[in-house]
């Protein structure tokens, strides 16, 4: 009689703190003994010479979010989270929007629907584009209880981005609720002023993108969030730093004490501003916000990241077609940078890109990768031990690995619903060759075999990493309207 409903055997396993060879157990979809000669299993999976990671955590993905046209959202949950497993990425954290004068409630319904085509396990950030009181009062208590917890602000976008006022008070309200707010930190009027400015000098190219979001605009927001999230001593996540000096901010206000986190995505240690300046419009597909930045950058990130101020590495998976009357082109290939949608695709390339990018080439070492790509996000997101880990009583969510295995990305092997890759033509070593959710084989030599509607929402809970320290700059507490 078989012990174990999956066995996989003769692997060497890695987490975010050990690596050493055993044996997997699987029953009923979670981890159940690790070990030497485990006893049988109903089905058996001969890893020799391969790596057992845990599946990927990728808490910063853009599928199918409604726009407003002519452009689109190029993936649905299928499509996307097909994309996901195919790079060994097992869960997704996701964003239900707020429309402008609408409902948080209302956004976070219609994304659970779109949500239900999903093949791998997922999550969602509230997006706040309008945080009226009695959004604040009356909705998002009820939506943090049943799951929710999380929410992103822009300060930055026409559209979508909010007042420093209102964002102090989606920060309270974050503090009372028990939420991590995670922000889009540039420096909306700055931008602005050099977009008017740059376009005014008939200077629109793709490449021009770039310049009008320099590393400043950046700089003095994310020094700005700290100090806000220091003032109301309530935890935060800046997404997507792309350079050296905005995470030295992240740094100063961690050695401070303050509860911030940072994190950065695979196209920000690949790509320079260089990109952006390819011939024609090509540069359009490498046009993200914040823009691309140096070498120099890249490098400062990878310190960054080896030094703990830099803890998550997310995809950033915002998909735009290239081609096509919905495409990055939809209005020309004259179209200035203002008129081309922002956002690079990345979800299948995300952990290839960063083993071959970081534990190949020695930048980081096995367990660090696990970190900054499972381990991590799962902690700071609330699931974990469920997600990001491999040990007794975790969710079977893992990524078999071929450590020696040389490929040449191709949009093809996304198997997203783009019409292109940045990454394209870009040689990695190491692929995730067998991916499984809850002990269920996902992907298989490159086939995704989950059917759409396999995949679950994960409600999050309370967790103590983001309970509030307790500590104030002064001897009142703002939030609660208390001496200290």
């Amino acid at each position: 009689m078989p012990e174990f409903d999956l066995v996989i055997r003769h692997g060497t396993v890695a987490t975010a703190s050990d690596v050493f060879a055993a044996d997997i157990g699987i029953i009923g979809g979670q981890v159940a003994a690790l070990g030497r000669a485990l006893g049988p299993g109903a089905k058996e999976i001969d890893a020799t010479g391969k790596l057992v990671l845990p599946g990927g955590v990728d808490t910063h993905t853009h599928i199918e979010e409604p726009r407003g046209g002519p452009t689109v959202n190029a993936d649905s949950f299928a499509s996307g989270t097909a994309s996901a497993a195919a790079g060994g990425t097992t869960t997704v954290i996701g964003f239900a929007r707020q429309a402008r004068g609408g409902s948080m409630a209302a956004g976070v319904a219609e994304h659970h629907e779109r949500a239900k085509s999903a093949r791998i396990d997922y999550s969602f950030h509230m997006v706040l584009t309008d945080p009226r009181p009695e959004v604040l009062a009356q909705e998002l208590p009820k939506l943090v209880e049943s799951g929710h917890r999380s929410f992103k602000i822009f300060l930055t976008y026409e559209g979508a981005r909010i007042s420093d006022a209102e964002a102090l008070q989606v920060l309270a309200t974050a503090r009372r609720l028990g939420a991590l707010t995670c922000i889009h930190a540039e420096n909306h009027e700055l931008i602005d002023f050099y977009t008017k400015a740059l376009l005014a000098a008939g200077l629109d190219r793709p490449k021009h993108h770039a310049w009008a979001k320099p590393m400043i605009v950046e700089r003095e927001c994310v020094n700005r969030v700290a100090a806000m999230a220091e003032a109301l001593d309530v935890p935060i996540q800046v997404f997507h730093v792309s350079g050296g000096e905005a995470a030295e901010e992240i740094e100063r206000a961690q050695q401070r004490g303050v509860q911030v986190w940072g994190e950065t995505c695979t196209q920000y240690l690949v790509f320079t501003a260089d990109d952006l300046d390819r011939p024609g419009f090509e540069g359009a597909k490498w046009l993200c916000s914040p823009a691309p930045r140096s070498t120099a950058d890249q490098a400062a990130l990878w310190e960054m990241i080896r030094r703990g101020v830099i803890q998550n590495v997310t995809s950033d998976h915002a998909p735009t077609r290239y081609a096509g009357p919905d495409g990055k082109s939809a209005v020309g290939l004259d179209a200035p940078f203002t008129r081309i949608p922002n956002g690079v695709p990345g979800l299948a390339a995300r952990l290839p890109v960063l083993f071959s990018e970081g534990v190949v080439k020695g930048r980081i070492d096995l367990p660090t990768f696990v970190s900054i790509t499972a381990t991590h996000a799962a902690k700071l997101f609330g699931l974990h031990p469920r997600k990001g880990t491999i040990a007794v009583g975790s969710d079977a969510d893992i990524a078999i690995w071929d450590p020696q295995k040389k490929v040449t990305l191709t949009a093809a092997l996304m198997q997203d619903a783009n019409d292109h890759t940045p990454y394209e033509g870009m040689e990695v070593t190491g692929w995730p060759e067998t991916t499984l959710v809850r002990g269920v084989t996902v992907v298989d030599q490159g086939k995704v075999l989950a059917p759409p509607g396999f995949g679950q929402f994960l409600p999050r809970g309370p967790y103590e990493m983001i309970q509030p320290r307790g500590v104030f700059p002064g001897p009142f507490n703002p939030v609660d309207g208390v001496a200290v």
